[in-house]
């Protein structure tokens, strides 16, 4: 979710890099950096913390003899960027990108995940080539050079086959100075065409400045870029010409990549977060990281608290059914602001995992302390690197959903809900709770789950907005759901309540004759969720009951489940996989609707009335 820029041309490329990351800078990074060709030689300058702390790094090596002030520059001027979000190592300088080789002739910038790096670096231990960091991304710029023999598109190509996982990767080498190569495998990757001279980055937003004829990389397909010069050949080296399109959007749109808000897009990003937050997740295991989560700590965990607000706390409840059902541990969900309240009964032997989006919200902050205090194990579960909350813990989990600027959570709820399976199904191993068949089962759906979300997203995107705009002033909305079905319910309808400011209320079903039946009428659409087959023959009695008096029902299941068309007016039908698995994809129909519902009432759905993305006070 990091960003990428290169640029090859006559323009000063430190100014275009710097330039470019700013624009790049709400998807989210820890540190950042920049390498360039100057004087004959590759300079390349790092820094932790925000792209303030690079600017004055630059500006520290030009008082130094560099000449990052300079306004003359070498023709052609070459150079790439990246803001990176740690993922293998530490938050330090060293670790930092660009990365080069053991030489010093080749440099790279990375995003993404390359999932085997541990066997690599022992396959380059074996050549007698040591890592100075501790990334994944020095490991492809060392194997770049290993295979570099006069050509780097070529030694490029050669990597590709040794690599596993997901990435955008750009490279540069002393040997070819006017020479960029990229190459993206399921990571964004675009190229900006101009007048004698190219740019390449993770989104168009960083070079709109300077271009709008753009060309989209298909995956797994090398683009070389010289200033005159663009090519691009497929795995195999057979060269095409690139189709490239001309964007007509403004500034503010092209941060949106295209989208007409923050929101929508990341509606659409959410697959990318939840492959970003499981392949961090699956490196951290690899180094016994993992947060501090020990298996010796979880061994001796009799009792997990999870403490939320909001979103977060809905998150919560979706992990203690997975971790209830999976490895058989009792789980509680507190909300934050009750919890640090009420003299909570915690001590030795109960995990708090707390979770927090932006690692900044006042409530969750003083439950940590409460728990901390009482001599609870506390773990953050949050999307913020280096905020309160992962100093106020024992150890962090880290979601990888980039910078969300939407104020109504999206992204950042299904990376929550999967990172809290994933530490279910790692219980699940721990306590035997499950046969090994199942976990294995459980786990390879999980991974699936990225390419089922964009499913859901492609397939219920319009169906969503003629509902949304068909029911945009309708009174009332009541949403119900059972088992898992019910977080679903309830974050669907602080979703639309947030951006619509519709009245709703969340129930669960069997709920319903103790009070909420009474709102029910012909003006009062319910929304069912109706994913966990277990229950589905009371789920559907409670519609029949619904439909008795008048309301339209909308209903979300899953595939195959045809009886549920004879209750509801119209189904969002998911991909069919495990049920808790669908709080995932279930959510997404719920989103869409709720968007295309507020966008019909002509609201400002990012920015919606009287809330803020990061609650700091009570």
């Amino acid at each position: 979710m990091c960003g990428i820029i290169g640029y090859v041309g006559s323009r000063r490329s430190q100014d275009v890099l710097f330039a470019g990351l700013r624009r790049l800078e709400y998807r989210g990074y820890d540190s950042a950096g920049v390498a360039w060709r100057e004087d004959g030689r590759t300079e390349c300058v790092r820094a932790v913390g925000n792209l303030d702390s690079l600017d004055s790094a630059l500006a520290a090596h030009a008082q130094g003899g560099g000449v990052a002030t300079a306004t003359a520059v070498a023709s052609p001027s070459i150079g790439i960027g990246h803001t990176r979000w740690a993922t293998h190592g530490s938050v330090t300088e060293r670790n930092a990108h660009p990365h080069a080789d053991a030489s010093g002739h080749f440099r790279i910038v990375l995003n993404g995940i390359i999932e085997n790096y541990r066997s690599l670096r022992e396959r380059l231990a074996a050549d007698l080539i040591e890592c100075s960091s501790d990334t994944d991304a020095e490991v492809v710029a060392q194997l770049i050079a290993l295979n570099y023999d006069g050509d780097l598109a070529d030694a490029v190509r050669r990597s590709l086959g040794e690599l596993t996982g997901h990435y955008a990767i750009v490279a540069m080498c002393d040997e070819e100075p006017d020479t960029l190569v990229g190459v993206r495998h399921e990571c964004p990757l675009v190229v900006g065409i101009g007048a004698g001279e190219h740019f390449i980055a993770s989104s168009i937003s960083a070079f709109i400045a300077h271009t709008r004829e753009v060309a989209v990389l298909d995956d797994d397909e090398i683009v070389v870029l010289r200033a005159n010069e663009l090519t691009v050949s497929d795995a195999g080296g057979l060269p095409h010409r690139p189709a490239s399109t001309e964007v007509d959007w403004d500034d503010e749109r092209c941060e949106k990549d295209g989208f007409e808000t923050f929101m929508l897009k990341e509606i659409h990003e959410q697959a990318g977060a939840v492959a970003d937050t499981l392949s961090h997740w699956r490196a951290s295991r690899v180094v016994g990281a993992n947060g501090g989560l020990s298996d010796e700590l979880l061994r001796a965990v009799n009792r997990i608290v999870v403490v939320g607000c909001g979103t977060s706390y809905h998150a919560g409840l979706a992990g203690r059914l997975a971790i209830e059902r999976w490895a058989r541990i009792p789980v509680d969900v507190e909300v934050a602001s009750e919890f640090r309240y009420r003299d909570p009964i915690i001590g030795p032997g109960t995990l708090v995992l707390a979770i927090t989006q932006s690692g900044e919200t006042a409530d969750t902050l003083a439950a940590m302390r409460l728990a901390r205090a009482r001599g609870a194990t506390v773990m953050a579960l949050t999307n913020a690197v280096g905020s309160q909350a992962t100093r106020d813990c024992d150890g962090v989990l880290f979601t990888r959903a980039g910078i969300e600027m939407g104020v109504a959570a999206t992204k950042t709820f299904v990376a929550q809900v999967v990172l809290l399976y994933a530490l279910a199904l790692r219980l699940a191993g721990l306590t035997e709770a499950l046969p090994e068949a199942k976990l294995a089962e459980l786990q390879s759906e999980l991974e699936l789950l990225p390419e089922r979300i964009n499913d859901v997203v492609s397939s219920v995107d319009e169906p969503a907005q003629e509902l949304g705009e068909r029911l945009a002033w309708s009174p009332f909305f009541l949403y119900v759901g059972r088992l898992s079905g019910l977080p679903v319910a309830m974050e669907g309808a602080l979703k639309l309540k947030e951006i619509s400011y519709v009245p709703t209320d969340a129930y669960a079903a069997g709920e319903m004759k103790h009070g909420p039946i009474a709102m029910l009428g012909p003006d009062t659409p319910v929304v069912c969720v109706a994913t966990e087959d277990s229950v589905l023959p009371k789920l559907l009695s409670n519609l029949s009951e619904a439909r008795a008096r008048g309301a339209r029902v909308l209903a979300v299941a899953s595939a195959g489940c045809e009886e549920i068309g004879d209750y509801a007016d119209h189904v969002f039908y998911l991909p069919r996989t495990d049920p808790l698995l669908q709080v995932v994809l279930g959510i997404v129909p719920l989103q869409l609707f709720a968007y295309h519902l507020a966008r019909a009432r002509a609201l400002n759905v990012d920015q919606p009335r009287n809330l803020a993305k990061t609650v700091t006070v009570e």
